[in-house]
């Protein structure tokens, strides 16, 4: 028996370490193509996702300017009630003396004595 191995042997291990080293080759170029598809996604999902902030910023400002304008037309019309009501029924002097004399002509009625 010879201890050395045959030619045939010594082609089948490197037949072998060929297979391994392609495989390592191919599991590494996987690896690498996974990471990149992994990358891809994820700046789609960062895109996408400021995509989406920028939409909710445009639509909360347009509410805020809707309520600010809807805000300010009702503080338009209560200035305007205000101005109408505030130079209206302002009593006068001859107003207040006649309050005051039907004041002074009710209270006798009440109390029973002559005004």
């Amino acid at each position: 028996m010879s201890s050395r191995p045959s030619a045939q042997s010594d082609s089948a291990v490197e037949a072998a370490i060929a297979r391994i080293l392609a495989a390592e080759g191919a599991a590494g170029a996987a690896v690498s193509a996974a990471r990149a598809q992994a990358a891809a996604i994820a700046e789609q999902a960062r895109a996408g996702s400021r995509a989406i902030t920028q939409r909710a910023e445009r639509r909360m400002q347009r509410v805020q300017e809707a309520y600010d304008a809807a805000t300010q037309a009702v503080l338009d019309q209560l200035a305007a009630a205000a101005a109408a009501v505030r130079g209206r029924d302002v009593p006068t002097a001859g107003d207040r003396r006649r309050l005051a004399r039907a004041v002074t002509i009710l209270a006798a009625k009440l109390t029973g004595e002559s005004p």
